[in-house]
């Protein structure tokens, strides 16, 4: 058995080599001695449920005491939490305080704090005021509200998305995701961990629009398309235990050519300037998966399309 008293990069690479509970042991003891890294590393394995069964309200927990020892990555990470309420309560002004004092010293904090700083928020969050929309097509239900966000949020989501693009995948059950030729686009997922407090009053303002809670949407997804990627004819609908009936779009620019969203039993094709956002069901009139709701994003022709997705769900949607 490895000593507890190994450095904590021990654990990392027993991990690796598949002794988890070797590592697991030296993670816990780094970890009662009150080392901020440690206790993060075990807030993440908690909150990912590895080595561990999963715990969020657990996870959260560690977080906030990584947070106290004055771990950096975990005082982002607990104010991002308190932000958004997941695992645990919420609290929308202590997390404001926080990120005053994160922003002081990290430029991409001090980002965020002013697109909030920008925006109509009661004190919990949630928008003043959102524009009307306008009802593009009523099989598929379509509606486009127009100028939803600002030029800086559309610039602010395609900042914060930068670094982490991958192949996007298409998802085939709750634990299953695969890449497939149907979708070619770059992705990075914006969930809840990392979910800052300028995205999630994006999230609270696309909740408005849509008319849902904010606890119904899966992560903001940033997606990225460049000549010749597409996401060909398909489904958005979910149809598994808590199902996906609804997709809120955020066009983040339009300098490029091509790259329409296609609805293609309808006759029906969106391009949207930067900020505009469409909402469309994908639950049919009798509660089950409506055909017409089939859509694509067409290949793009020139240039690069930048698109926020947010799907929604008919309850609150968990881990």
């Amino acid at each position: 058995m490895q000593e507890t008293s190994s450095p904590l990069s021990d654990a990392f690479a027993l991990f690796e080599a598949g002794r988890a509970a070797e590592a697991l042991a030296i993670v816990q003891h780094h970890a009662a001695a009150g080392e901020g890294d440690a206790l993060f590393t075990l807030g993440d394995m908690y909150w990912r449920g590895v080595g561990v069964e999963q715990d969020l309200a657990r996870a959260r927990e560690l977080f906030g005491q990584s947070s106290e020892s004055g771990f950096p990555m975990a005082q982002k990470a607990y104010t991002n939490l308190l932000a958004n309420g997941i695992a645990g309560g919420r609290d929308w002004s202590e997390a404001l305080r926080r990120l005053e004092v994160e922003a002081k010293s990290d430029g991409l904090r001090e980002l965020m704090l002013r697109q909030i700083q920008q925006m109509e928020l009661d004190g919990e969050g949630n928008p003043l005021r959102v524009v009307p929309g306008e009802q593009l097509s009523d099989r598929p239900h379509v509606i486009l509200y127009r100028g939803a966000f600002s030029p800086g949020e559309c610039e602010f989501l395609r900042i914060l998305a930068e670094p982490t693009y991958q192949r996007a995948g298409v998802v085939i059950s709750p634990d299953d995701t695969v890449r497939a030729f149907v979708r070619t686009a770059d992705g990075s997922t914006i969930h809840w961990l990392i979910e800052d407090p300028a995205t999630h009053a994006i999230n609270r303002r696309l909740a408005a629009l849509t008319g849902t809670d904010v606890s119904q949407g899966e992560p903001l997804q940033i997606l990225r398309y460049q000549p010749g990627q597409e996401y060909r004819p398909h489904f958005d609908w979910l149809d598994v235990g808590n199902r996906r009936v609804m997709t809120a779009l955020i066009y983040l620019n339009d300098d490029y050519e091509g790259g329409e969203t296609a609805f293609t039993k309808a006759g029906l094709k969106v391009k949207g300037r930067p900020g505009d956002v469409i909402m469309f069901k994908s639950q049919g009139p009798n509660g089950k998966l409506d055909p017409l709701s089939e859509h694509a994003g067409l290949p793009v022709l020139r240039g690069t399309k930048y698109l926020g997705s947010r799907w929604l769900r008919e309850r609150a949607h968990t881990l």
